[in-house]
């Protein structure tokens, strides 16, 4: 019986071929702009490790004071990381968890018969591999005896870098490894489909933490990194053991920790108030669910996603209501074959099958048009996202999305169906046949219902436009900010030859080298480095002595601070305000100087009198830095962040600098240097490379990527469901037209004529478009409270934004009415009386 619907349904939709690719498109468009932000949702916020019982793992806290050296990555934020010692204290603690594990991510240069790649690595506790409960593709996985002092160097390959690096081959155990100038023994491959635990990183290979200090010798900031208790650097994980909640493991195991804070770490801080003291020792160590791993992607990705989800959500509702009023147009023109067929003894139920097999056609033929969709939107998506983010945070269309979209397009098969189908098979069937007189025919409850529906489309798309509108504009007051930089005919480069075993002194020398080289190329007019590199999301910094500033115990003494090279400031375009650039004579031996910013200045009581003064930075209070220069303010690490406190030093008095940010200004197209640059690092060692080497005008977009890319997203989506919008308006004039045909020839026969049957026509227009509007401008004032986070320097009611959206949407209407309402006013009296 279900093939006799289904053929049935093929017939009755290719009877009409125009209309049903129309319908088929519209689902199409909804379908797969829903499954592809679906599926992003599905990557970054439900996805799972695949590791065993995921449910059971926890992610470990530690909010409050934290005096010393804190250092944070991408895994989470600084409430996240702990001391080396705390993580053993925890790990030995009798507790209700199965285990507790340690990861940090890190830069690497990885080389192999004789090619070096720059990749990225994971240190991890010898509990790690265990905890996840993960089996080895070949040789076998980290353990405790790996991460002991004395161990042999070994290393844990993904099984992606397996294949791709080593052909996944099984002799690639026990072969030889260069990781940051280290040789590494590798011991096994981890299994397909893991990546690690920090959604954003992919890292090539793990090791063994206590391998730190050896494989990142300048970047640990002190030989006691393992043994202090004020360096908190590490991120940590546990299981639950069986039968336990996280609220009963957390209440377990804040007692023993309570007792190390108050017993071993109170009695090491210094300087600290009574009421700041106080705070520390109440610290508490809270537990969250830990199924996704760690990464501070799941909470930056949350509100935006979440957004695009409900506006994708908004284009399905407009897209259905188009077929929802074409089906209910095509039931009022079968209501004689349904009053016939009830007639003859045909079960209504019967007929609301095939009527709602009809519709799930359509819908399953939309949902496979829309994988199609999906499948560019997601190409679309991809082709935004810096290099690096593209090629770390796994997108596609993987079995939960297709259920998805199979799932949704049922659905909304049956709910765009449901009404028409109950409509069109009424039981009244005498009434049904005396209206057969060949012209559309159609009750009132179903002229309603469509101009509810259109109503509707009509409120949606205002919600998208303002909303789109609201995107734009921040998009547009980010690209106005003023970065206090000229990024323009600008190149930025990294090499980190600490990674290649590099001593100081040979880094030094090739630090210089590299500058006397670049400053030889065709249009070089500048090179200079820093240590943090600009505008890249990263932020270093230290506690500051000041001349003339008194600091009590809990006075807020902290600057971000930057190792820079001679000539940096006029060769980003950022002229000092006063006193002089570092040059090439300040070096180890000679004095200590700083430049400081007019927010340094301003913090510290400085302001325009700074240079000349005495500083130190870290815990000496020995003032013995003299500083040179006065900064202006400019951007440090977001383009959309506030200007902080900064101090300069030049990085030739730093006799432990691992890795330099490289900036070349140039007269001609950066284009053109772009080539030339590896082959001048080539040049001077061949098995170094060139890290993310770019424009800083490339480097400024990828800082703001997100903003674009929601902005580009919400305003195709606006676009597409105002165009569906249009349509389904246009579909509904044009069929009340042909309904009113009788009425609007009697009018015009009794002295109506075209400019008031039009009037009539687009009185209606009008009508809609104001219930619709007002309705729609009031959700979106209501969504972009929701979004207000998302938007810079704008509020969610922005005049200019709901004015140019309202003229938009009025524009759009009157288009789709315009239509209807001319061949209203063409309609000739005497024929469509003689219809009747």
């Amino acid at each position: 019986m279900s093939l006799i619907y289904l053929r049935k349904a093929f017939r009755t939709l290719f009877r009409t071929p125009f209309v049903s690719v129309v319908a088929i498109v519209s689902l199409a468009l909804g379908i797969g702009a829903n499954a592809a932000i679906f599926s992003i949702f599905e990557a970054f916020l439900l996805r799972p490790l695949p590791v065993t019982e995921p449910q059971r793992l926890v992610n470990l806290a530690a909010p409050g004071p934290k005096p010393g050296s804190t250092s944070c990555n991408n895994a989470g934020g600084c409430d996240e990381v702990f001391s080396y010692p705390m993580f053993r204290d925890l790990e030995r603690m009798q507790t209700p968890l199965a285990g507790i594990a340690a990861h940090r991510t890190f830069g690497a240069n990885l080389a192999y018969r004789g090619e070096t790649l720059a990749g990225e690595g994971m240190f991890v506790s010898g509990s790690y591999f265990g905890l996840l409960g993960l089996t080895q593709t070949v040789g076998r996985l980290l353990g405790a005896d790996d991460d002991r002092a004395g161990s042999s160097p070994v290393a844990v390959l993904s099984h992606d870098y397996w294949r791709s690096r080593f052909d996944a081959d099984p002799a690639a155990v026990n072969e030889t490894l260069i990781v940051n100038g280290q040789a590494l023994t590798v011991v096994g491959v981890t299994p397909p489909g893991f990546t690690g635990t920090t959604l954003g990183n992919r890292p090539q290979v793990f090791v063994p933490i206590r391998m730190r200090e050896l494989l990142q010798p300048g970047q640990t900031g002190a030989p006691d990194v393992f043994e202090n208790r004020r360096r908190y650097w590490i991120y940590a994980f546990a299981r639950l053991a069986p039968e336990i909640s996280i609220e009963q493991a957390q209440t377990a195991i804040n007692i023993p920790y309570r007792a190390i804070l108050n017993d071993v770490e109170a009695p090491l801080q210094e300087g600290m108030s009574d009421q700041t003291m106080a705070r520390f020792r109440a610290r508490e160590l809270l537990l969250a669910e830990g199924s996704r791993g760690q990464s501070s992607v799941h909470d930056e990705a949350t509100a935006p996603i979440i957004l695009l989800l409900g506006v994708t959500a908004f284009v399905l509702v407009i897209a259905c209501s188009n077929i929802a009023n074409l089906l209910l147009a095509r039931a009022a023109s079968r209501e004689g074959e349904m009053a016939v067929r009830l007639s003859l003894g045909a079960g209504r139920g019967q007929l609301i099958k095939q009527l709602l097999t009809e519709s799930c056609l359509l819908a399953v033929l939309g949902g496979l048009a829309g994988l199609v969709v999906a499948r560019w939107t997601l190409a679309g998506i991809i082709s935004m996202l810096p290099a690096e983010a593209a090629g770390t945070i796994p997108l596609g269309l993987n079995g939960i999305a297709l259920l998805f979209t199979g799932g949704l397009a049922l659905v909304t098969g049956l709910l765009f169906g449901l009404f028409p189908a109950l409509h069109s098979t009424r039981p009244d069937l005498v009434a049904v046949l005396k209206r057969q007189s060949g012209q559309p025919s159609g009750s009132r409850s179903a002229a309603r219902f469509r101009t509810s529906l259109a109503t509707v489309q009509i409120g949606l798309s205002m919600v998208l436009l303002v909303s789109a509108g609201l995107f734009t504009k921040s998009l547009f007051n980010v690209s106005r900010v003023d970065l206090g930089l000229d990024v323009d005919h600008l190149i930025t480069f990294g090499i980190s030859p600490v990674r290649n075993g590099y001593t100081p002194e040979q880094r030094a020398a090739l630090f210089e080298r590299l500058e006397g080289e670049l400053s030889t190329l065709p249009g070089v007019t500048g090179v200079t480095a820093s240590l943090v590199p600009l505008l890249a999301g990263s932020n270093w910094g230290s506690s500051v002595s000041v001349e003339g500033f008194d600091a009590g115990p809990d006075t807020d003494t902290g600057s971000r601070y930057n190792e820079i090279g001679p000539g940096y400031f006029g060769t980003i375009g950022m002229p000092l305000l006063r006193g002089r650039e570092f040059t090439p004579a300040d070096r180890l031996d000679a004095p200590k100087v700083a430049i400081v910013n007019e927010q340094f200045a301003r913090k510290f009581g400085l302001d325009t009198e700074a240079v000349g003064k005495w500083m130190s930075s870290g815990r000496s209070d020995d003032l013995d830095i003299r500083i040179v220069g006065l900064a202006p303010n400019a951007k440090y690490s977001e383009v959309k962040g506030e200007v902080p406190p900064l101090f300069f030093r030049p990085y030739r008095q730093d006799d432990d600098v691992g890795a330099m940010t490289f900036y070349v200004r140039t007269s001609v197209e950066p284009d053109q240097l772009l080539s030339a640059i590896p082959r001048v690092v080539a040049g001077l060692d061949p098995n170094l490379p060139v890290e993310e080497l770019r424009t800083m005008a490339a480097q400024v977009q990828e800082n703001v990527f997100l903003d674009r890319v929601v902005t580009i997203l919400s305003a195709a989506f606006a676009v597409l469901a105002t165009l569906l919008a249009a349509i389904g308006l246009y579909g509904v004039l044009a069929y009340t037209v042909a309904q009113r045909t009788k009425e609007i020839g009697v009018r015009m026969a009794l002295g109506a004529d075209a400019g008031r049957v039009r009037t009539l026509v687009m009185r209606q227009v009008g009508g809609m478009t104001v219930v619709g509007g007002v309705t729609g401008v009031a959700l979106a004032l209501g969504l972009g409270r929701v979004a207000r986070s998302l938007l810079f320097e704008l509020q969610e009611h922005d005049p200019t934004v709901l004015v140019g959206s309202v003229v938009a949407l009025a524009f759009v209407a009157l288009v789709a009415g315009a239509i209807p309402a001319r061949r209203a006013s063409r309609i000739d009296p005497m024929q469509a009386l003689r219809c009747e």
